[in-house]
């Protein structure tokens, strides 16, 4: 199956041995999109390198963005102001409410339902149309700088998104309504690639997929990065383990976004959105590119922030799980390792293990499930 099948979210390739209507054995072949992502970034300033980032998950992008400043700002213990900090909840919430919604929408039209794959889409326009007000850029954004954002949020904004808030649980509604109890769906997922969390623990999975087993698990709880402390929300979790479980832990986080960019926009305090003075402090002391073999190159990139010499792994709760990065900085402007984990490749390596002993039909409902993006699978 694949690369081509329209299912597939991209180009997976799954080479499965059938027995009549069985599944027997199926192994994923990754690597139709890797672009080599984790070469780059050791070839390129943080600047330079963050209009990059937004294509490993190109349906989240604010969050590879975010964790992608996140790194270098631990490793120079670089304040963020409290306003920026704000902004940058609401922009993440909102990515992931973007990101669940165009899960749904062909996940439903995997099992066999076209109508939300139209629905989600209305929904999925507004948000990117506040994204496109705030940051120019309606999917990869260039919006996130170390110690801050690229600009404030323009004039009247708050006001628009405080609408879309409101305008989107309506439409959570109509979706559960549409959705959560029609006995065809029900008869498709539930039951269905069913993940004990023990087992959940021990492949490694991370985001829904783990909070679906029954297992209290988010990053915005236990690393308390940025301000998420300040907002009243909950976990949203369920114990089955099955592809139902996973569909609801998603709905439901989308209401807990919407919470959450309520409270941010109410809560919205003032001050700079970007913490200036790392500009003159973290530059690098006397660059390469002033030595002897350089002078004629007529563009030279501009004093640049340096990474001290460590090591480090920061993490953060995506749509799909946890995106890390782990990054060794060598006192230049270049890190000398950028590791990226990505939720979707850590989550994929359990398919195999669900999908044996199961029905043709059922690998759609599975890998569905699993949400998974191919750009950030292969790099």
């Amino acid at each position: 199956m694949g690369p081509h099948h329209p299912s597939m979210h991209g180009v997976l390739r799954l080479i499965v041995t059938l027995d009549g209507e069985d599944v027997v054995n199926c192994e994923p072949i990754l690597g139709y999109l890797h672009r080599g992502m984790e070469k780059i970034a050791e070839n390129r300033t943080i600047i330079q390198y963050l209009p990059y980032v937004t294509r490993w998950d190109y349906l989240a992008t604010m969050f590879t963005e975010a964790i992608t400043v996140n790194g270098p700002e631990q490793l120079g213990n670089i304040q963020v102001p409290q306003r920026a900090s704000y902004i940058r909840v609401i922009m993440l919430e909102l990515s992931r409410i973007a990101s669940h919604l165009l899960w749904l929408g062909p996940f439903m039209a995997d099992i066999g339902a076209q109508t939300p794959f139209f629905y989600i889409f209305r929904e999925r326009e507004l948000v990117y149309d506040l994204f496109e007000a705030a940051t120019g850029m309606r999917m990869m954004h260039n919006y996130f700088r170390i110690g801050g954002v690229a600009a404030d949020l323009p004039y009247g904004w708050i006001d628009k998104c405080l609408d879309f808030c409101d305008y989107f649980l309506t439409g959570i509604v109509e979706y559960q309504k549409l959705i959560t109890r029609n006995p065809i769906f029900l008869e498709r997922v539930e039951g269905i690639g069913v993940i004990g969390g023990e087992e959940a623990i021990n492949w490694g999975l991370s985001g829904p997929m783990l909070r679906a087993s029954g297992i209290k698990w988010d990053l915005r709880k236990v690393d308390h990065y940025e301000c998420y402390d300040e907002f009243d929300w909950e976990i949203q979790w369920q114990k089955e383990g099955d592809s139902l479980a996973r569909y609801l832990v998603r709905i439901s986080e989308m209401t807990e976004s919407i919470k959450i960019i309520q409270q941010a926009l109410e809560g919205i305090p003032g001050g700079p959105y970007e913490n200036l003075e790392i500009r003159c402090f973290d530059r690098e002391r006397d660059p390469e590119w002033n030595d002897f073999e350089y002078r004629f190159i007529s563009k030279k990139p501009s004093p640049t922030f340096e990474l001290p010499r460590q090591e480090l792994y920061a993490r953060m709760e995506a749509p799909k799980g946890e995106l890390g990065i782990f990054l060794i900085g060598d006192q230049s402007g270049f890190p000398w390792r950028w590791k990226i984990r990505p939720p979707g490749f850590i989550n994929l390596q359990i398919l195999p293990q669900l999908v044996k002993r199961m029905k043709l039909a059922d690998i759609m409902t599975i890998l569905g499930s699993i949400d998974i993006i191919m750009g950030e699978v292969d790099r």
